[in-house]
Order: structure tokens, then C-alpha cells, then sequence
């Protein structure tokens, strides 16, 4: 964070300054804030503040203590610490107005460009490669992981130093009004919508009140801003009426601007093809796994080049990402010969189904034996729950998997949609189980489900 002293950032959020321990060298106002900002005070480092929060089960001011064992030289809460703190009535909000201030100070003295990007599914991995992508071009901050809501966001915009010149943001939401609530802290630069799909869907009732959330980003935007929107996608399309900046347009096919042309997987699934925009054709070899994410690419290219960058230089960028954020497309093989696609993190039906597609892709290379899609539940789908998880392993057996491994009882509908070529299993001690015991050399795994089903632990069983 750029520094602060208690004094500047009591102004900015409203709150008053107290003394921590008696006998310091440096008057509790005095007490320059230039480290990271936590919530967690094992992640102090030296010149941190500590943002403490009342929970249900815990209390953040009593690890105030820890935090500064860890360098933090501050805290801000809602009552007095063993350390000087910045005392205010709501922390929450006091953390989101200084996000806004830190980031509007740096905009406004050195250039600060802020993006946006939103969507069903994609979010991190589409932010993983625009942030890999303007990180070449210049000091980047972009969000960890998908530390994406009222807390991660402000988070993340806490992170802008002096020199950064892109700050990144992945917003989420699980209601209307939550990215609107977002952007009016910070204001997005470029808005990059991916797609309405049907994550959260049990919250929000409906895929045009998803299209109506997502859409806030875009309405974020003033006149001189860019909205960057999937061609492919109808109700994103639609997005254009809804803001007055320049609108460009992503896909893969014509009237898309960036466009996904002569698209081609190798033997491990990583996508190849033609990036088209503005008047040129340069080509683009992933090393991600998975041909949806050649659109995640184009829309990260399509927001990278409304930031100001080059296509050449984008393309360039793009072919070099090799990794993305925690249990998503990871790809190894193990000592014992078999393959482990790891998209562990999260599941919808059209992840589900991008998935699948990049196990079958890697499936047809002569030299794997057999494909294990280990699938669990997809969660927060509402009414249309049963059918979707049977729809998925109707499409995983379509597909050509081999053995489709179900796990848990609220994932039964896949197993009933798979029929024979499925065996449905209590819990992840019986899927690590069951892998043990099947898996052979050649053999190539997917492992993909809702976060609470945790099927990373599975995967991380079998190393």
C-alpha cells in the first residue's frame, strides 16, 4: 500500500487514533502504514495494518498481538488494541473507502488504469492471463485466487503501490446491487464481461437476473471507458445498450473485434490458434490446458489492448502464461505414469463440460490407456440441480470417458446420467480408495466439482 500515516488514514475512513502499548518512540498518529493490509495476522509483514473483524466464532482484535509478532504497526478496528489503531464503527466499511482512496490518490498521480472482469465462469482465469499479460507491460496488482467479494476486492485495490500502473480486479456476485456496490468504490477503466451462465443461479433465480448483476460492471463505466463484451454470448451482447463508453467485442467468429481463428489442440489439450484484432493476425500457443481457454485469452487480449497494449506484444504475453491460480487446469503426471488434470476449485455445468472436453482432448493421444472423470457436486443450481448433474454425465459418457467416478450422494445425478460406465462412491476416502486401487500407468484423471466438495484433497491423495 502506498503510505499513510494513522492520522491520514483515520481521516479518509472517519475514525479515531488510540495508543497502543505505552512507552513507543513515535506518537500513535505518527505511525507510517507502507506494508501489505491483512485480515488475517499471519499474514502481517513489516509496516502492515491490521484490519480486525467481530466474527461469529472469533475476534480479530484479540489476534492484534500476532499481527504485530508479524511487523503489522497497526490496526484498524473497532475498538482499542495492544496496538495503535484506527477506531471506527463499522471496519468493513472503513477498509472499502480506503481502497477508494488509495486507488483514486494513485490514478490521479500516476495513471492507475483499473479493469474490471466479471462472468459466470472463467473470472480467475481469464484475470490469471490479462494480469500475466500487463504484468510484461507494466507493475500490475491483480486479485489472488478469487478473493473477489466486499472483502477481497478492497483487499486487492490495498495492494496499489505508487509505481502501479493496472490494478486487475475479479468482482463476483451473489446478488443484484453487489458489483454495483464494488464499482462505486472503485471505478472500473475497462469492464470485461465473459459470459451469463448458471453459477449461483439458486441465489438470483434466473439467468437474465444474473445478465442484470453482471451487467452493473458495464454500467459503471463513464463515457471515455471501454467496455470489452462476449460476442458469443446474446445476453452479454446486450450489455452495449447499457453504457455509453466504447463498446469492443470478443469471440470466435465474425463480428467479434478480437477473434479465436483456426483453433487447434495438441496432444494434452493446449489450445493453438489465430488471434485477429485490429487489422492484425498473430498466432498464439497456450501452454494452458482446455480449448475454452482460448477464450478466455481472446477476452484477456481484448481488455489488455483497450488498456493500451499492442497485439503482438499481447500475443507474446499470452503464449508465455504457464500457470494459472490453484487447482485449475493443473496438468502433471505422476512418477507411477498417470495424468492429473486438477480443476479441483469450482463447477457449473459449462465448466463442467469445458472440463470434460479437455480430458476427452487428452483422451485421443494413442498414448493414454483409459480417461477417469472424478466428478462431484455442482452446488447453488436451484430447481434445475438434478437435471444438470445428470445432463453431465450424459455428456461425460458422449464425450468417450471411460469411467466416470461419482462422488458423494448429492452428485448421484451424474452417476445415474453416465449409467454403466459410472461407479457412485460415498465420499472422497472412497474415491482416494477406489483410485488406488484402479489407476494404472496411462491412465489419464480429471477431478472437478464445487469447492465444498473438496475433491483436491483427492487429487492430492494420489501424489
Amino acid at each position: 500500500m502506498i503510505a499513510l500515516s494513522l492520522a491520514q488514514v483515520a481521516a479518509v475512513v472517519g475514525g479515531e487514533v488510540t495508543g497502543g502499548s505505552s512507552g513507543a518512540a513515535t506518537a500513535p498518529e505518527d505511525v507510517v502504514v507502507d506494508g501489505p493490509v491483512v485480515i488475517d495476522g499471519r499474514e502481517a509483514g513489516p509496516g502492515s495494518l491490521f484490519a480486525a473483524f467481530v466474527g461469529e466464532h472469533s475476534d480479530g482484535h484479540e489476534h492484534a498481538a500476532q499481527a504485530g509478532r508479524q511487523g503489522a504497526v497497526a490496526v484498524l478496528g473497532s475498538r482499542p488494541t495492544e496496538l495503535p489503531t484506527v477506531v471506527v464503527d463499522d471496519p468493513r466499511l472503513a477498509l472499502q473507502r480506503l481502497a477508494a482512496h488509495v486507488v483514486e490518490r494513485v490514478r490521479r498521480d500516476g495513471g492507475l488504469t483499473v479493469v474490471g472482469i466479471t462472468g459466470s465462469q472463467g473470472k480467475t482465469s481469464t484475470k490469471d492471463l490479462l494480469g500475466a499479460v500487463l504484468s510484461e507491460a507494466a507493475p500490475t496488482v491483480a486479485t489472488r485466487g478469487s478473493f473477489n467479494n466486499e472483502l477481497g476486492m478492497p483487499l486487492t485495490a490495498l495492494r496499489v503501490e505508487t509505481g502501479t500502473r493496472y490494478l486487475v480486479l475479479e468482482l463476483g456476485a451473489r446478488g443484484l446491487g453487489h458489483i454495483a456496490e464494488l464499482t462505486a468504490l472503485v471505478r472500473p477503466d475497462v469492464s470485461l464481461v465473459l459470459n451469463v451462465g448458471q453459477a449461483h443461479l439458486s441465489e438470483f433465480g434466473s439467468r437474465e437476473a444474473i445478465a442484470q448483476a453482471k451487467g452493473e460492471l458495464v454500467e459503471a463505466l463513464d463515457d471515455d471507458g471501454t467496455a470489452v463484451l462476449n460476442a458469443d454470448d446474446g445476453r452479454v451482447a446486450a450489455m452495449a445498450s447499457r453504457t455509453g463508453a466504447r463498446v469492443v467485442s470478443f469471440g470466435a467468429q465474425q463480428p467479434a473485434d478480437v477473434r479465436v481463428e483456426e483453433l487447434e489442440l495438441d496432444r494434452l489439450g493446449r489450445p493453438s490458434f489465430v488471434l485477429v484484432a485490429d487489422g492484425a493476425r498473430v498466432p498464439v500457443r497456450l501452454r494452458l490446458v482446455g480449448a475454452h481457454q482460448a477464450l478466455n485469452a481472446a477476452a484477456a487480449a481484448a481488455a489488455a489492448i483497450a488498456a493500451g497494449l499492442e497485439v503482438e506484444q499481447v500475443a507474446a504475453a499470452l503464449s508465455g502464461v504457464s500457470t494459472l491460480s490453484q487447482w485449475r487446469m493443473e496438468l502433471s503426471e505422476l512418477p507411477n505414469g498417470v495424468t492429473v488434470l486438477n480443476d479441483s476449485y469450482n463447477a457449473n455445468p459449462d465448466s463442467m463440460r469445458a472440463a470434460i472436453d479437455a480430458l476427452a482432448s487428452i483422451g485421443a493421444d494413442p498414448g493414454v490407456r483409459r480417461t477417469v472423470a472424478v466428478l462431484g457436486e455442482m452446488r447453488e443450481l436451484g430447481e434445475t440441480s438434478p437435471e444438470e448433474h445428470r445432463g453431465v454425465g450424459a455428456y461425460a459418457v458422449d464425450r468417450g470417458v471411460d469411467v466416470v467416478v461419482v462422488v458423494g450422494e448429492a452428485a448421484r445425478g451424474i452417476h445415474e446420467g453416465a449409467g454403466e460406465r459410472s461407479v457412485l462412491l460415498a465420499d472422497n476416502a472412497a474415491a482416494g480408495a477406489w483410485l488406488a486401487e484402479h489407476l494404472a500407468e496411462g491412465d489419464a484423471v480429471l477431478f472437478k466439482a464445487s469447492r465444498g466438495a473438496r475433491l483436491d484433497e483427492v487429487a492430492a491423495s494420489l501424489q
